[in-house]
């Protein structure tokens, strides 16, 4: 397979060189770093990542291949990728493709052979920025101006991007239990958890009224991951609102998490770099029980905030390692969020009890309205 000299050039001016990996060409977008040893392919297919380059802290990938079966979504949605070892011939008799087939297929560019290890160490000091990827432009003159008209990832909407554009149905129609799913950029994972615990799935695009959430006739609602500035998704906070008025029982995942603390008053704000991997330590404040957790986020719910409306919200779990709020509670209310990705398997399920949590909550309130 032909290399050519590629260049990764950093907001602030920071250059570095390598080689290209997948198409030849050039991209852009925020980058980010994901601390996971496996499970690439989850990650490019991860909508939470769109418009983001992620940069892979471990040191080989591609080594395992590409089998179709395990994507969280319908394609990859990272905007480009930067690793160490950008390997083609892979060791596992189950994948269908090498990487490199499967970046053309997708039409990803990459780049490869560069310290990534100096290039995290750069952005965990100076924080998230911007930074564009070209293995067809070298002059740095020229690099600089497209990345010049790149918007920062603070204020922009982008889950209606990745959302479904139609609304479709995942599991048995005939199960106990009728979950509707607010797609701002769902991993299939989740979807195939609830499908497991007899519910029957429908997808909604991500600007979909809640007169027609409602005309599904839920038993509850889930409020899904994904990407961009929650801060730029009023109408996703009205619709949050509008459910927790309803009083049906209400599950939000990562994004879905700061659309809730939205939806309760309670600020959002853009992190230094984010949690992206497979290894954050979680406290449940009830239990007192650790839980080892994937995350992929670049924003955060405000902790003084939340601490301040202690009457009406409830702080679940802490992040051990700096002390963010992942998971909160609506008291005297049947909803519930969490920061990271219950239906990853880095514990391997450390935090599964939650979609079971969530399906007590529907139980009970069909107990209620059934009487």
């Amino acid at each position: 397979m032909q290399q050519v000299p590629a260049v990764l050039l950093l907001e602030d001016g920071t250059v570095f060189h390598g080689k290209s990996a997948g198409m030849i060409g050039t991209t852009t977008g925020e980058i980010c770093f994901n601390t996971g040893m496996t499970g690439y392919q989850e990650i490019f297919t991860d909508p939470s990542y769109f418009g983001q380059l992620l940069i892979a802290t471990n040191a080989h990938i591609g080594n395992y291949g590409i089998k179709e079966s395990e994507t969280e979504s319908g394609s990859i949605k990272i905007a480009g990728l930067i690793c160490k070892n950008f390997t083609w011939d892979y060791s596992r008799k189950v994948a269908d493709q090498s990487i490199q087939d499967y970046f053309e297929k997708e039409n990803l560019v990459g780049i490869c052979n560069v310290d990534t290890r100096a290039i995290v160490r750069h952005i965990r000091d100076k924080g998230a920025m911007n930074a564009i990827i070209s293995s067809e432009i070298t002059d740095l003159s020229e690099l600089k101006k497209m990345l010049a008209k790149v918007p920062p990832m603070e204020g922009l909407e982008l889950a209606s991007q990745v959302s479904t554009k139609e609304t479709y149905e995942y599991g048995d129609a005939s199960a106990s239990y009728r979950v509707a799913v607010i797609d701002y950029g769902v991993k299939t994972n989740i979807l195939r958890c609830f499908a497991e615990r007899d519910c029957f799935l429908k997808i909604f695009p991500a600007k979909t009224t809640f007169a027609e959430l409602e005309a599904f006739n839920p038993d509850g609602y889930f409020i899904s991951n994904g990407p961009g500035d929650p801060a730029a998704m009023s109408y996703a906070v009205d619709t949050v609102k509008e459910i927790l008025a309803s009083g049906k029982p209400l599950f939000g995942i990562c994004l879905g998490h700061q659309l809730l603390a939205l939806a309760l008053d309670i600020p959002t704000y853009k992190m230094h770099n984010g949690h992206r991997g497979i290894n954050h330590p979680v406290l449940n404040v009830k239990s007192g029980k650790g839980e080892i957790t994937s995350q992929n986020h670049g924003f955060g719910v405000s902790p003084d905030a939340i601490r301040a409306a202690n009457d009406r919200i409830e702080i679940t779990h802490i992040n051990l390692n700096d002390d963010t709020i992942e998971g909160i509670r609506v008291k005297d209310q049947n909803a519930f969020s969490v920061q990271y990705h219950p239906e990853a398997s880095p514990g391997p399920h450390d935090s599964r009890y939650l979609f079971d949590e969530f399906l007590e909550m529907v139980k009970s309130e069909l107990a209620v309205t059934t009487k």
